[in-house]
């Protein structure tokens, strides 16, 4: 399967999903104007890698700032991890914020409480 890996700016965050080197990671920001767009890509590789994941998958988000259209897909994602989770594959979600951003922690903590995913909360 082929590495996903697209360069974050000030609007749109870093991705890298490699399955072959098992790191998964969106990191940054992501307040695009089409969200929609810029996670179709993200959204195909996840869909493809759920057909033949790996034994263990440790999912990272380090999202310092989403908007509503974002953390929409956000959930979309966590929603197939979680699929991949109940078939029997070892998922986990690592979800980094930093140490004063409430919000970001307080979505993590919802995220959460809607899948049966375990999550472990990493200050920075």
């Amino acid at each position: 399967m082929q590495k996903l890996s697209i360069k974050g700016s000030d609007e749109i965050p870093t991705v890298i999903l490699d399955k072959d080197k098992g790191v998964f990671k969106i990191t940054g920001k992501s307040f695009m104007e089409d969200a929609v767009a810029f996670y179709k890509p993200v959204m195909d590789w996840i869909n493809a890698y759920s057909k033949n994941p790996n034994s263990k998958t440790v999912f990272e988000f380090g999202l310092e700032y989403l908007n509503t259209a974002s953390s929409k897909l956000v959930l979309d994602i966590l929603n197939i991890l979680n699929g991949i989770h109940q078939s029997g594959h070892e998922i986990s979600i690592k979800w980094i914020y930093y140490e004063d951003d409430e919000d970001s922690e307080e979505l993590g903590q919802e995220y959460a409480g809607i899948f049966e995913l375990p999550f472990e909360f990493v200050t920075q």
